[in-house]
């Protein structure tokens, strides 16, 4: 079945390379000098026009190339504007999987949505933003402890900073952090790293003893038995966050057994829609709740902050990493998240640079 037969729209999308501001590393993989992203466009018959986009990860077997072939798969005849709900059920019935595309085609119909309603995003799920309130953390990839001192120093201005660990310098790394930034908050991304319970417990003991760590993000594989996750989160003296290991609000109930809070990612749910249920499911939990992003451009990082209310914690720093962005949107300025500046009222409240 199609849907939107009445308000079509034409849809574009186009891929894009960005640039990072320095070699980019995380407990699995190799350093990256740049990623790739795709973004999506919109245009309704009444002229209505907005922005999605794909941040893939070969972590859940997507790439550029598969999200353009979804894409190419899409008929524009059944996306809709007047129907975001029914919009993205179509796209369920393309494939099972490809969230990444789903979350770009997502945020473009909840910003042509949202513009024709003349709303932000976030006013039209009811949630708003407050300005002033959302901090983001300042991301610090695995890298030499030198690098990493300098760039803490660097990021002087952010008051809270997430460091990846999962290297054989973690120590050395988190040492020379405290050199530059001796009582910082810092929270900590282990990207599956821990092979073992055990080892996972030992490296979250040594954690805590610093002093100033606020939590710790998936430190064992997603494909860990719930057993071992059960045994770490009552024995952890830090909180657990599951990033990997949630998805979507159907996880939820294994995640209350599993984790302290979770990590909602819009690649992930597959947009803001999902991304919104899945917030709400774990803070109904009990769960503490932050939202994530992968290297993206300011379309992405402002569609996650339009969700900022129903997190405890933020790290949306992804455009802050790059050197190319093309697009203006919410801001960071010391890591205050802010829609202030943003060249749009309305929907995503993102414009492409002149």
């Amino acid at each position: 079945m199609i849907w939107g037969l009445v308000a079509r729209v034409k849809l574009d999308f186009k891929r894009l390379d960005l640039q990072l501001a320095h070699p980019w590393a995380i407990a699995r993989g190799k350093a990256a000098t740049q990623a790739q992203v795709v973004v999506v466009e919109l245009t309704g018959a009444d002229g209505t026009a907005s922005l999605g986009e794909a941040a893939p990860t070969a972590r859940y077997k997507e790439s550029v190339d598969s999200v353009e072939t979804f894409l190419r798969k899409v008929d524009p005849r059944g996306l809709s504007f007047n129907d975001v709900e029914g919009s993205m059920q179509y796209l369920e019935t393309l494939s099972p999987r490809d969230r990444s595309a789903k979350c770009a085609l997502n945020l473009a119909l909840l910003d042509g949505a949202a513009k024709r309603a003349k709303k932000p995003v976030c006013e039209l799920l009811g949630i708003g933003f407050r300005e002033n309130q959302h901090v983001t953390s300042f991301t610090i990839g695995l890298d030499t402890p030198e690098i990493i001192r300098e760039k803490t120093l660097k990021s002087a201005d952010f008051p809270v900073l997430k460091m990846k660990v999962g290297a054989a310098s973690d120590k050395a790394n988190l040492h020379a952090l405290r050199e530059a930034a001796p009582t910082k908050p810092v929270r900590v991304d282990a990207n599956e790293a821990w092979k073992t319970k055990e080892q996972a417990l030992e490296a979250i003991e040594w954690l805590a003893a610093d002093g100033h760590i606020q939590y710790v993000e998936q430190p064992m594989a997603a494909s860990a038995p719930a057993r071992d996750w059960v045994w770490l989160k009552q024995r952890s003296p830090l909180p657990i966050f599951g990033d990997e290991s949630y998805h979507l609000a159907e996880d939820v109930e294994r995640a209350a057994d599993w984790f302290h809070g979770i990590n909602v990612k819009l690649v992930k749910t597959g947009g803001i829609s999902a991304g919104f249920e899945a917030l709400r499911a774990a803070r109904k939990a009990g769960l503490k709740t932050m939202i994530g992003c992968m290297i993206e451009t300011s379309i992405l990082i402002s569609g996650a902050a339009h969700l900022a209310e129903l997190c405890d914690y933020l790290d949306l720093d992804g455009n802050i990493l790059i050197t190319n962005d093309p697009y203006l949107g919410v801001t960071a300025e010391k890591g205050v998240l802010s829609f202030a500046t943003a060249p749009e009222n309305f929907g995503l409240r993102v414009t492409a640079k002149a």
